[in-house]
């Protein structure tokens, strides 16, 4: 390829290059600076004994990633093309030496830098606008509170110093920049660094112009502004600061006016002529920044602006702007109004009394005499007027995005009911979707072509649909033969309908003819008439008899005579005159009778014996005659099922899942869906889904194998669908015993999260494909070419390839998956399996008998004749991808080369597709040549339906909030804010424009640990557009259990922290228009950073009321007769509340619910969701989030978490409960709960428990779900005997000591130090952080000791010195008596130590003796001296871990034994009222009905299945 592009621009001037030349001289030395660049980071940053287990996780800022890399040798392309191709190889390999010349100095003009400012840096001008209104508001409302007669003049003046703030910021931005950017300044040119130094010089002069002109323009300024007065001379000048501030927002308002119009900043942002690009690189600056660049220029020194390749022109039409904006100050005024009027205005007044007050009897020390009496309530009131942006985001994209779906038809079908209202409009609807428009052209892929009829698309498709859920056995023999549409009649004028409309109206019918007494024909066909299905039951049981009697009768006279019959009874209105109405029932049981016998099997012999009169000859006539007419026998079946079901309106499918994907496609029929093209014309697309450990089958030892509850797979499949293994029996009923075996593998394997259900949901896409060109091309096609053509059009239009990236592995260990992957293959010959193929080649140059390891990407399919597989590609690569890369995105990036077509659909594993969906896909694909908005899609968003929510609770609520998420979630997203990205979703790609432009997949190390969302950003960034289509859905699994579903959390969790450092958010934070970045903030990052800030107010909150009542701020306040009816603290908690309780997650999912469902059930759901405990479980889950995404930012850390995807629900192990929740939640919860109870026992006396309740009923509830959700959502996590092995499991855990080799499941040593893992590689920053965050558990001890009764009310430091000589005394006795330090003596010294004991005890009894009779020490002051003491001890234990490097040698055993005593006690602390509980019979019962309240719904027997009590077994039967 090198050469062919070599010719192209030099000509004959290359000499020939030998085979694979590229690839060794190019792309392998790529390879190997990508894998030195980890590998050193590796050795540099870890010792000899860690080097065994670092990740490099958290060394980002130094390791080179892909990005960096393609940018350095991108910015070097002109050079290599002006030396030609001929010394191509040579001059990369230079660039790639420079590149790689340091560990250090491989960061290409942005730098992963772990800090929570990179929050702030992406989204600076967010965090201005906030910071500048927030002072606003309280500018204006401390003016003109207490003042009836403000003057606005003044206020206006005092308003305007909002751009000193602004200046400041700007100012602290440009700091932020240089800071983290310095190790990019290496590889950068001149003008990088320059621009940011220019910035940050222009930033202070502004910094300091702007307060010294404000100062100018107040009156007899005081304070800072005298001083700054002093720099203008004294002067007083109101106008000079306007004029100054006009210049300073120059630059502002160009910005503005570019926002304003948007095609203008996109061509200017696109153009290449140097002075729009100087204008738009200094547009948001300042002024005075353009004057230091004439000088500059003016000075003839050389400077080329930098030339951002990604981040330009990504601008919308101007209706989609027009529609965002709109929402936006919609938004920001409701949230504006509503802090000024809630949050800012009810506080000025109790500020500034608090103020004023002065408290006479500190009971601590006065650190700050004036300001520390409002400083965490500033605090407190700041956190929360940030965070609320987010819940009145979700409040009004929840209601517009519900509004959103109306218009999109969402949910006009809904039930079954609805269905049969509008079956007859279906097919016109189909037709318009589905059928394409007749050409009067020929087409070129056809020489014979014949439009069949438009109706007969439908039927064939309705019935392969119905018959693909038979198969799926998701319906019955009988449901299959009510669905089906029959084929039309040749008497009958229009279509049949199916039977499941028409089975329940004859009897109906006949019931109203009986009781109708009038003669008149026309008021019975008017009351027949009403019921369209009735008449059209009616007509259909009419023209089958009609043509039953035409085909009976041999003569053609007889069949005149019968004609003429017909015919008068159509013509004349007298049927009712001539016939009693009374006779009808017996004439329908006569008739059914009839149709019995002529749908009869006897033999002849039998016949003939009881043949003894004419009728019984006729009827033999009659039977002989209809045997071999198929359409007659059709015809006849239908007549018998429409007698024989009477009762049948709305229970037909039985089956719910049948139900719903009936509705969801009948219902998708009348949204807004592109018209299908032929086949022949539409885009080709492929599908690819990456494989790496998961199950392929389930084996028959997987399905009979009992968990150690006894049950099994398939008894626990069998227990929760008993409808599908029903229906599952009947179709095996007369299959051979093999066959009924493999049969059973499936249908295990299709209920689970498999590959094989993966793969027969996509390759229902050349199923579809198959009927679509079988419906074009009518099956008497002439030319013989055509007919070749018919057959092999799907497999040119769909490739279906699995990355199997172990394949190789798989086959080399004969691993069973193996050959079930092998079976797929066989099984539908269109799939391609894709792996990673590693060999051992011999060395060709002089190294003899030496082989290397070669890796190559292999492409294969299956041999159905011999039964193997056959080898089709085979590329080389230049080494394992996974060593440089994150596994699932380098195991796609291997396989996308071997994708073909215009687009290409990403599958997960866990996915899974259905026909009728699959249908659709012409439809979708025809979305890409149409713009939404100014650009044309390069990604087309679907939504999901999660299909493992139908038994627990914890699965419905998972399945709840993903459904909401992936419906009104990224609808909304998607339009009209235009923020959708990729989220491993069945997304479909413009497989060319990704291609071309990085791929589907980033895979640098850790940094892209959630590699889809990446797909997105980059999409948009090169001027892509990503959309959302609601018509089309595919199926997912989710995880169903408690530590699974927190496991998923935490993996996102940890996702989203990575992203936030990244150069990706960073360019789109800074390039997106003002409010598409505020769109783009609440739904990503500043989703989980609100989550980590919810969390964060609790702990200022709690802390800062700590602080008050510790030293009697809080009692002089709630005191004073002008604080005590406020509420405006309250008012301020319930913004934190709700987003706690997980009210932005429920939202979304009633609004949802209620469009697709309806309201009334919606609110049904939601009801029984608080009756699950649904806030127990998102307050937990916020937990979760708040802690990985805090810890990834801080520390690093993340990393790829299994979170399985079996079947039976198990009951986890405390144990495993503790190691997988201890930090994360346990700790911080008892923190919490300790500050609880500190701050009740301290301020009882003064304050209400009604005003405690009510303030932190919120609190205790967080701090309730986050130490007992755990075991509330565990199965049987209440029953006695699973509660005594846990403890007795529990304790043998805490007791084995760790080392090399043993796994953190086995000994408590193992898993405390791979919680401390992230310690070991962290910054020096992040250890200082560390240290200074473990300091607050020392404000117990510091607050409590003044208040025990035996310090007698004295502030002496002497009092906090003697409580430091306690800790010392409780930490080294225990240590000195500790049976581990007896191992060190003489067993003859085991006397004295003995008698060493016992006078310890003495002294200790004696001292207490002392405190209690002499020192005034009481009861009381023992608990609170706990108190005071056990966050001591927790303190010791994390400045220890931190300082880890220095104590490793001399305290480290110590500390251990300290931290597990605390582990100790703190799971005993939780296991006591759990133990408790499980003593109570009823507590068990209650927990099973909360945990499978939807299986007891359904009538499955949970019990059954927790008991492990079977039915005989798992055996097929």
């Amino acid at each position: 390829m090198a050469d062919d592009v070599n010719q192209v621009f030099f000509g004959d001037k290359m000499i020939q290059n030998p085979d694979g030349s590229f690839l060794r001289n190019v792309i392998k030395p790529i390879y190997e600076i990508l894998s030195k660049s980890i590998f050193d980071v590796y050795n540099i940053h870890s010792s000899r004994s860690e080097k065994c287990s670092l990740e490099l996780r958290e060394l980002i800022p130094f390791t080179c990633i892909y990005i960096d890399l393609y940018q350095f040798v991108f910015f070097n392309t002109v050079q290599i093309f002006h030396v030609g191709l001929e010394l191509m190889f040579v001059y990369s390999l230079q660039i790639l030496e420079q590149f790689s010349d340091g560990w250090w100095k491989s960061k290409i003009n942005f730098v992963e830098v772990r800090t929570y400012w990179q929050v702030y840096r992406s989204f600076d001008r967010m965090w201005v606008f906030f910071i500048m209104a927030l002072q606003a508001m309280i500018i204006v409302a401390w003016t003109q509170s207490g003042s009836t007669s403000a003057n606005y003049e003044v206020v206006l003046r005092r308003v305007l110093s909002i751009f000193i703030t602004y200046a400041i910021l700007s100012f602290f931005r440009a700091i932020l920049d240089v800071i983290l950017s310095i190790h990019a300044w290496r590889n950068s040119d001149l003008t990088q660094p320059l621009r940011y130094l220019l910035k940050l010089v222009v930033a202070a002069i502004w910094a300091v112009v702007l307060p010294v002109g404000y100062s100018t323009s107040v009156k007899n300024p005081t304070g800072p502004l005298k001083f700054l007065n002093h720099w203008a001379r004294d002067s007083h000048n109101q106008s000079l600061y306007n004029y100054i501030l006009v210049l300073y927002m120059i630059p502002d308002l160009l910005a503005i006016m570019l926002f304003l119009l948007p095609r203008l900043r996109e061509k200017m942002e696109l153009s290449d002529w140097p002075v729009i690009n100087i204008v738009m690189w200094w547009a948001q600056v300042s002024i005075s920044t353009w004057l230091l660049l004439i000088i500059i220029i003016s000075m003839r020194i050389s400077i080329s602006i930098p030339k951002l390749y990604v981040g330009r022109g990504m601008h919308v039409g101007t209706f989609s702007l027009l529609k965002y904006t709109i929402f936006w100050i919609l938004v920001l005024s409701v949230k504006l109004a509503f802090s000024y009027f809630v949050e800012i205005l009810p506080l000025i007044r109790p500020t500034k009394v608090i103020m004023k007050i002065q408290v006479e009897n500190y009971r601590l020390h006065k650190f700050v005499p004036n300001g520390n009496k409002l400083f965490f309530l500033i605090i407190f009131y700041h956190l929360v007027y940030f965070l609320d942006v987010q819940v009145w985001y979700t409040i009004f994209s929840t209601l517009l995005g519900g509004v959103l779906g109306a218009f999109r038809h969402l949910g006009e079908i809904r039930t079954i009911g609805m269905v049969h209202s509008r079956f007859e409009s279906i097919s016109s609807k189909f037709r318009s979707c589905f059928v394409p428009p007749h050409s009067d052209e020929v087409t070129e892929t056809l020489s014979t072509s014949k439009e069949p009829n438009e109706n007969e698309y439908f039927r064939c498709m309705w019935n392969e649909f119905i018959r693909s859920m038979r198969m799926e056995d998701l319906i019955s023999n009988r449901d299959r033969e009510l669905l089906l549409l029959p084929p039309p009649l040749t008497n009958k004028p229009g279509d049949q309908l199916p039977l499941f409309l028409l089975a329940s109206k004859i009897p109906a019918a006949i019931n109203i003819a009986k009781e109708f007494k009038r003669k008149d024909h026309a008021e019975l066909e008017k009351v027949i008439g009403s019921d369209k299905y009735t008449s059209a039951a009616i007509l259909d049981c009419y023209y089958t008899l009609k043509s039953l009697i035409f085909l009976l009768l041999k003569d053609e006279d007889d069949k005149k005579i019968v004609d003429k019959v017909f015919h008068a009874a159509n013509g004349k209105k007298s049927f009712l005159q001539n016939f009693n109405m009374s006779g009808m029932p017996l004439l329908a049981v006569k008739l059914e009778k009839f149709l019995k016998i002529l749908m009869a099997d006897y033999g002849d012999e039998e016949f003939k014996s009881k043949i003894t009169t004419a009728l019984q000859e006729i009827m033999y006539i009659i039977h002989e005659s209809i045997d071999d007419n198929s359409t007659l026998k059709e015809a006849l079946k239908r007549d018998e099922i429409s007698h024989k079901f009477k009762n049948i309106n709305t229970d037909v499918p039985l089956n719910s899942e049948a139900r719903r994907r009936i509705t969801f496609f009948v219902n998708s029929l009348f949204m807004n869906m592109r018209s299908a093209p032929k086949v022949s014309n539409m885009r080709s697309f492929s599908v690819l889904t990456p494989h790496y450990n998961e199950e392929v089958v389930y084996s028959d030892e997987e399905l009979n194998k009992e968990n150690e509850d006894g049950v099994s797979t398939l008894f626990y499949l069998k227990t929760i669908y008993p409808d599908e293994w029903t229906n599952f029996e009947e179709r095996m009923k007369d299959k051979l015993e093999e066959e009924k075996k493999e049969e059973r593998r499936k249908w295990v394997s299709y209920r689970g999260q498999t590959l094989s259900r993966s793969v027969r949901g996509m390759m229902y896409y050349k199923k579809a494909l198959e009927l679509q060109c079988s419906m074009e091309f009518t099956d008497y096609i002439s030319n013989e070419e055509d007919c070749i053509r018919k057959q092999k059009l799907p497999d040119l239009k769909f490739t279906y390839i699995i990355s199997c990236q172990i394949y190789g592995n798989l086959k080399r260990s004969k691993d069973p998956r193996q050959k079930d992957i092998l079976n797929l293959m066989i099984m539908y010959p269109s799939l391609r399996v894709a792996y990673i193929d590693e060999v051992d080649e011999a060395l060709k140059e002089k190294t003899a008998g030496k082989t290397e390891k070669v890796y190559y990407s292999v492409l294969i399919k299956g041999d159905t004749i011999n039964y193997s597989e056959r080898e089709i590609y085979r590329i080389r690569l230049p080494g394992s991808p996974t060593k440089i890369g994150e596994g699932k995105p380098e195991n796609q990036n291997h396989a996308i080369i071997f994708t073909r077509g215009e687009a290409l659909q990403t599958i997960d594993m866990n996915q899974d597709n259905y026909f009728e969906e699959a249908f659709k896909m012409r439809n979708v694909l025809e979305e890409f040549p149409h713009s939404h908005g100014a650009q044309k899609p390069t990604i087309l968003g679907l939504r999901e339906h999660v299909f493992t929510g139908s038994v627990s609770s914890l699965a419905w609520f998972m399945s709840n909030q993903e459904f909401s998420f992936v419906t009104i979630g990224q609808r909304f997203l998607a339009s009209p804010l235009r923020v959708r990205f990729h989220y491993g979703h069945p997304d479909i790609f413009d497989r060319i424009f990704h291609i071309t432009r990085g791929g589907i997949s980033k895979a640098s190390k850790t940094i892209n640990l959630s590699e889809d969302i990446f797909a997105g950003f980059n999409s948009t960034l090169r001027l892509g557009s990503v959309t959302h289509h609601d018509y089309m859905q595919v199926g997912k699994g989710r995880d169903v259990g408690m530590n699974q579903i927190s496991l998923f959390e935490a993996k996102v969790a940890n996702g989203n922290g990575e992203q936030t450092l990244t150069r990706d958010v960073h360019r789109l934070g800074c390039h997106f228009d003002f409010f598409r970045m505020l769109s783009f903030y609440c739904t990503t990052v500043g989703f989980y950073f609100n989550s980590l800030v919810t969390v964060l107010i609790v702990y200022v909150f709690l802390y800062g009321r700590l602080y008050m009542v510790m030293t009697g701020l809080e009692r002089e306040i709630l005191e004073d007769p002008q604080i005590k009816n406020n509420n405006a603290l309250e008012a301020a908690l319930v913004t934190q509340s709700v987003i706690q309780m997980g009210m932005l997650l429920v939202l979304p999912m009633l609004m949802e619910i209620g469009l697709e469902k309806g309201f009334r059930t919606a609110l049904g759901d939601f009801l029984i969701m608080q009756l699950q405990l649904s806030s127990v479980f998102f307050t937990f889950q916020l937990g979760t989030k708040a802690h990985y995404f805090g810890k990834t930012i801080l520390h690093g850390g993340s990393k790829y978490r299994a979170t399985g995807r079996g079947f039976v629900v198990r009951h986890s192990k405390f144990a495993d409960n503790y190691r997988l929740y201890s930090r994360s939640h346990f700790v911080k919860a008892l923190e919490l709960g300790l500050l609880l109870v500190i701050y009740e026992v301290y301020g009882e006396s003064y304050r209400n428990s009604s005003l405690y309740f009510f303030i932190t009923f919120s609190m205790w509830f967080l701090v309730g779900s986050w130490l007992f959700a755990p075991f509330i959502f565990n199965p049987s996590g209440f029953e006695w005997q699973k509660t005594v092995n846990d403890w007795t499991d529990w304790k043998w855990w805490m007791g084995i000591r760790g080392g090399v080799g043993i796994q953190p499941e086995k000994s408590w040593e193992s898993w405390w130090d791979e919680e401390q893992e992230h310690l070991r590689y962290t910054s020096i920053r992040g250890r200082v952080l560390e240290i200074l965050l473990a300091l607050r558990f020392f404000v117990y001890q510091y607050g409590i000791v003044y208040h025990l009764g035996i310090a007698h009310h004295s502030r002496s430091l002497l009092v906090y010195g003697l409580s430091w000589c306690a800790v010392l005394v409780i930490l080294i006795v225990p240590k000195i008596v500790s049976v581990r330090r007896l191992q060190m003596f003489h067993m003859d010294l085991q006397l004295p130590l003995r008698i060493l004991k016992g006078l310890l005890f003495l002294i200790l009894l004696a001292v207490m003796i002392i405190l209690f009779k002499i020192c005034g020490l009481t009861l009381s002051d023992l608990f609170a001296s706990i108190l005071a003491f056990m966050p001591t001890g927790w303190a010791f234990i994390l400045v220890g871990q931190a300082c880890r490097p220095c104590l490793h040698k001399l305290l480290w055993e110590p500390i251990k034994e300290v931290a597990r005593a605390y582990d100790f006690m703190m799971g005993l602390l939780l296991f006591t009222p759990i133990a408790f509980l499980s003593w109570l019979p009823a507590v068990n019962e209650f927990q099973t009905r909360i945990l499978f309240n939807q299986a007891f719904s359904r009538g499955l027997h949970i019990s059954m299945i927790l008991a492990g009590k079977k039915d005989g077994g798992a055996s097929f039967n």
